[in-house]
Order: C-alpha cells, then sequence, then structure tokens
C-alpha cells in the first residue's frame, strides 16, 4: 500500500465536546481490523496523553504533529488503511484549515445541549461546509436518562440541513476511568463498559456504511 486510502478528521470549534474520546474510540474500534494512524494535532496533546499510559493498550499507531507544513502531508503516510486526525478546538487555526483541506471526511461530535449546538452550527458553517467535504454530526455525552434532548437536537440538526448521525454516545464514568487506564472503551473491563463501548461500534459501523 502506498498511501492511506482515507483519512477523516474529529472536528469542532469547541473544547470539552468528546472530542479526543471520539478519535481515540474510533481509532481503537477501526484498528481492529485494519492498519490504523492516530494523528494528535492538538497542541494540548489529550491523546497523546491518553495513548501514553499504557502504549501497549491500543490498537492504532500513534504520532503527534501540529505542524500545519507536516499535516500537509498526511497523504503521503504509508502502510495504513485509515488515518484519524484529533484537532484543536481552534475553529480559525492554519491548522485546522490545513487538515480539512487534507482529509476525505469530517465528523463532529457534540454534545446535544443548546449551547454545544449553538457553538457546532457555527463550526459547520464556517470551517466545514465552505470545503465540500462529507461530514457527520455526532452527538456525544447524552443522558440516557432524557433522551429528549437527544431527540430535538437531532430534528434541529435535521431542519438545517447538517447530517447527523442515528447512533449516539451516552455519557459514562467508564470513559473516564478508560482514559486513566490508558485503554480504548473498547477493551476497558468495568461498569458500563460494554454499553459504553456498544455506542462506539455503532457510531463505526453508521460511518463505514456512509463511506460506501
Amino acid at each position: 500500500m502506498n498511501k492511506a486510502s482515507r483519512i477523516l478528521a474529529i472536528v469542532n470549534g469547541k473544547g470539552g465536546v468528546g472530542k479526543t474520546t471520539t478519535a481515540v474510540n474510533l481509532a481503537a474500534i477501526w484498528g481492529t481490523k485494519q492498519e490504523v494512524l492516530l494523528v494528535d494535532a492538538d497542541p494540548q496533546g489529550s491523546a497523546t496523553w491518553w495513548v501514553e499510559r499504557n502504549e501497549e493498550g491500543m490498537d492504532f499507531d500513534l504520532v503527534k504533529e501540529s505542524s500545519s507544513q507536516h499535516l500537509t502531508r498526511l497523504r503521503e503516510m504509508k502502510d495504513y488503511d485509515l488515518v484519524v486526525v484529533d484537532t484543536a478546538p481552534a475553529l480559525r487555526s492554519e491548522v485546522l484549515k490545513t487538515v480539512l483541506q487534507t482529509v476525505d471526511y469530517i465528523i463532529l461530535p457534540t454534545p446535544p445541549s443548546p449551547m454545544d449546538l449553538s457553538a457546532l452550527i457555527e463550526t459547520v458553517q464556517t470551517a466545514v461546509k465552505p470545503v465540500g467535504l462529507p461530514y457527520r454530526v455526532l452527538l456525544t455525552k447524552v443522558d440516557s436518562r432524557s433522551l429528549k434532548e437527544t431527540l430535538e437536537a437531532q430534528n434541529t440538526l435535521l431542519e438545517l440541513g447538517i447530517p447527523a448521525c442515528h447512533a449516539f454516545v451516552r455519557a459514562y464514568k467508564a470513559h473516564e476511568k478508560a482514559v486513566l487506564d490508558g485503554v480504548s472503551i473498547n477493551t476497558w473491563r468495568g461498569k458500563n463498559a460494554g454499553e459504553a463501548a456498544a455506542d462506539y461500534r455503532r457510531v463505526a459501523d453508521e460511518i463505514e456504511r456512509d463511506w460506501k
């Protein structure tokens, strides 16, 4: 293989929305069946901090790279079927602009609250729609006791013509504990681990169907 067959970016102009959690867990799920590289393009290095806590615990390779010049060469990455890029919550950064000019697909994680949705919509209109790439919003940190807000958020996005995943990611303490243990939710063992992992597997399956 001479180059990565697909490159996707995890993007949101707002922090604290589950972006790195999504990047690491999707990379880990896809990494069980293909060669995956996770690129930590966020200067904060959250994904790197997570993975380096247990370097043997992930089914993907990791590289930290927040240089615009180097990120333009993502297409040259050899020996990987899929490259996942975790970006910084900096809507107008040169790094994000570079990444969006290089990838094939964009996933935009966001909690379903009105404030988070407002920031998400700005990200879509400012950074995503102008590049003309296929993308999908992923609702994260969903309170399973109150799914009405999630359904309302999905309907709002639908009315705005913004594609959203049918699958969503519920809020579980398991996600935080997996980070501390340096593993993906796919391999973490503890309370609600199965449910939390199943959410991300449904997302991974839906995104894959979207590619076909």
